[in-house]
């Protein structure tokens, strides 16, 4: 799998909502894992929200989107970032490293509790950037 670079949009408590839309007006297979899923929040009521969501349409389009948790900054029209996701680890941290330089670390790129490695960061240019390394699954 090569690296793909999409958009990555952020919501308050409407993503599900926002990605069915979505659905709605480019068609394909969405897929969607809430907080409680990962035991990602220790806010209760933020369970049933999402967590990840991905749209993949017939035409190769691709979107994602969640919400975020009351316990970070949430300001509508800064609400997105820029997704680089694969497997290839070594192109994928080099990335991250480059995009680091002068930029702020809000996530280190490390080991998340779906398996991947992730991380967050906002480049010296104010530009949100996410990284998730895909682990490789296991022969069935």
């Amino acid at each position: 799998m090569s690296t793909i670079l999409n958009p990555y949009l952020s919501f308050r408590d409407n993503a599900k909502e926002a990605m069915d839309f979505y659905h709605s007006v480019f068609g394909g297979e969405l897929t969607r894992s809430t907080f409680a899923e990962f035991q990602a929040s220790e806010d209760p009521g933020e369970g049933d929200k999402i967590m990840h969501s991905m749209l993949r349409s017939d035409g190769g389009l691709i979107l994602m989107a969640s919400d975020t948790p009351k316990s970070m900054d949430f300001t509508p029209g800064t609400n997105y970032s820029v997704s680089l996701s694969g497997e290839d680890e070594s192109e994928l941290r080099g990335y991250w490293d480059k995009l680091a330089e002068g930029g702020t670390v809000s996530m280190p790129l490390e080991k998340a509790p779906w398996g991947d490695s992730f991380g967050m960061l906002v480049d010296r240019f104010g530009v949100s950037w996410v990284v998730n390394i895909n682990q490789a699954q296991p022969a069935a």
